[in-house]
């Protein structure tokens, strides 16, 4: 199965109340077998923290291994996982400054859940008129 997952996170402030979104998408044969749509909310969080939440959240509602591509239009999120990733695991989550990166806790948590899935990161510009993105950004302003 493929599931493709729209994520985007939203903060009044930075920090402030902020929400994450997210709409998983389950194909078998390019025919879309089920659409899930979650969000949610904390009250005093980073527009980072909800982005990083919201695929967090998206590859925690998976129930079987899957190939799953997450589309996001969080820069922070897709180079996090494709381009410093390896450099993390090898510094134990230090910087180049040898401190503790920013959001550690949640990036360990998506790392641990990439382990139970095949998964490829794609980018989109934001409200470019990406119905699934949209669809994220919408949610994440429920949240």
């Amino acid at each position: 199965m493929k599931v493709n997952i729209f994520t985007d996170g939203a903060c009044s402030g930075n920090p402030g109340p902020g929400g994450w979104g997210a709409v998983l998408v389950a194909k078998k044969r390019e025919q879309i077998i089920s659409k899930k749509e979650i969000y949610g909310g904390e009250e005093n969080t980073t527009n980072n923290r909800m982005e990083l939440t919201a695929a967090m959240k998206a590859l925690s509602a998976l129930k079987i291994p899957s190939k799953v591509e997450i589309i996001t239009d969080s820069k922070y999120l897709k180079d996090g996982m494709t381009k410093w990733l390896d450099q993390w695991l090898e510094t134990n989550w230090r910087n180049s400054a040898k401190k503790e990166i920013k959001n550690v806790d949640l990036w360990k948590e998506i790392y641990a859940l990439t382990k139970e899935h095949c998964v490829s990161w794609t980018w989109v510009k934001g409200h470019n008129n990406n119905d699934g993105n949209e669809k994220a950004d919408y949610l994440a302003r429920l949240g």
